[in-house]
This record gives C-alpha cells, structure tokens and sequence, in this order.
C-alpha cells in the first residue's frame, strides 16, 4: 500500500511537469505581449497594449490573418459537407470494402503533416493545380475530413434506429426523417467538428507550407518572420491566438461530449 502510494504520487508529479513543460511558454509569450520594451526578457519594462496595436497596423500580417480566416472557413465547409455525407452513407450502407474505405479515411489524421503536405503537392503537380489558396483549402479538407466522419460516425452508432423506424411507419420521406430525427441527433457532433477543423486549419503549417503559392496563411508568416528573431508582434499575435484556440476547443469538446438524451 506504501509502495503504491509513493507511485501514485509520482505519477502526479510527472504530469504535473509534463503541463507546465507544455503550457508554461504559453504564459511566458502571453507576458511579453504586455512588456514595454522590444527585448524579450525579464524584468518587465511596464505593462503596454502598444504590441497590440502594432499587431491591428501591421497590413501584411492582417493580410496574413485574412488568407487564414478565408482557408479556415472553406476548408471547415467542405469537411463538414463532404464528412456529414460519407458518415452517413457508411453508417446506411453495407458494401465491399467498407471498413477499408473507412480506414482511408481516416488515414490523414494518423500521418504526419509534412508527409501528407508533400504527397499532396506532388500529386497536384501531376493534375495541374497551381500552388494557391485555393490548393491548400483541397489540402486541408481531406486532411480534415477523417475528423468529422470520426465524430459523426460515433454519435450515429449511438442514434435509436426505433426512432427511423417510426418516422418512416408515419410516412415520413427520407429528407424528413433526416431533417426531423437524424439531424437534430447529430447536430452537436457536426457543430463541434466544424469548430475543430476550423482550429485546426487556422493553424496549420505543414500542409500549408507545401501548398500555398505568393499569398501566405498567418502560421507561414509568423514562421518566416521568427528567422529574424521574436519581436513583440509576434508575441501578440501569438496571444490572440492561443485565446481563440482556446475558445474553440473548449467548445467543440463541450459539444462531442456524450449527452444524454
């Protein structure tokens, strides 16, 4: 019983080491957003919002920020649209190679960035798509895609097939029964995928490296800019988007918790 003590206590301090490995740079980066004075480094020089508005002056990075926002959200639409489809039709049908199919799916999410970046690439350069915004929006939604399937699927094997069954014994029409019984059973799982394939994308870097043409997503500006060295832009920037990553996880992992019906 001692001995097992003494490990469960050790456990703890490890994890414990672990968060603050992880999550302490954070907080460092987000108090030197707020330092007077270009050096990073301690002791603060005083409390400052002017990194900030910098940050709201700064049109290549906002430029950047809007490249980001406009792949984000695109890439976010078609993963939902193409995902909530393909969950659908394999939790419905049953066919050959249905589990494989499945598993090709999901594949992205299991490889590296850097991998599926360079696959990708090459594989435009043999069907002519240029490198553009345009390329990583297709790069991010099939990278993506396995996370709203993943999701959808897993609230599917949950919905009360007694609940079909019946809509349809009431002459409910395919649409209406989707609209009435499917939708409202999986709405959670799609809003909350939607939110983490949003996150996701607007920070993706590998895949965008490879992809992307003269118009760069912000993770690409902010990686070329810190070859010069971490200047307080940097660090507000960073903040703001550790603060909206923040937000969206928490809700989308609030919304694919399991819910009681």
């Amino acid at each position: 019983m001692h001995a097992l003590r003494w490990w469960q206590k050790g456990m703890v301090g490890v994890s414990l080491a672990v968060l603050a490995f992880l999550y302490i740079p954070i907080v460092i980066l987000v108090i030197f957003s707020f330092n007077d004075s270009a050096v990073t480094s301690f002791p603060l020089a005083g409390f400052t919002w002017r990194w900030y508005q910098a940050f709201l002056s700064n049109e290549q990075m906002l430029r950047a920020l809007a490249n980001s926002l406009i792949v984000a959200v695109f890439a976010t639409m078609v993963s939902v649209i193409v995902g909530v489809t393909a969950a659908l039709a394999l939790d419905k049908y049953h066919f050959p190679g249905k589990h494989l199919f499945q598993n090709v799916i999901l594949l992205p999410l299991s490889l590296p960035g850097i991998v599926t970046g360079i696959a990708m690439l090459n594989f435009y350069k043999q069907i002519g798509i240029p490198q553009s915004l345009t390329a990583v929006v297709i790069g991010h939604s099939t990278a993506l895609l396995g996370v709203v399937v993943s999701q959808v699927m897993a609230r599917l094997s949950k919905l009360n097939r007694r609940q079909l069954e019946a809509s349809v014994d009431l002459g409910a029409t395919p649409f209406e029964t989707f609209r009435r019984v499917t939708l409202p059973n999986i709405r959670t799982s799609i809003l909350g995928s939607a939110l983490l394939c949003f996150t996701l994308s607007f920070d993706e870097i590998p895949v965008t490296y490879f992809l992307t043409g003269r118009e760069v997503t912000l993770p690409i500006y902010i990686y070329s800019t810190l070859r010069r060295g971490i200047t307080p832009e940097i660090n507000a920037i960073g903040s703001v988007i550790v603060a909206v990553s923040f937000i969206l996880i928490v809700l989308s992992v609030t919304l694919l918790r399991d819910r009681k019906q």
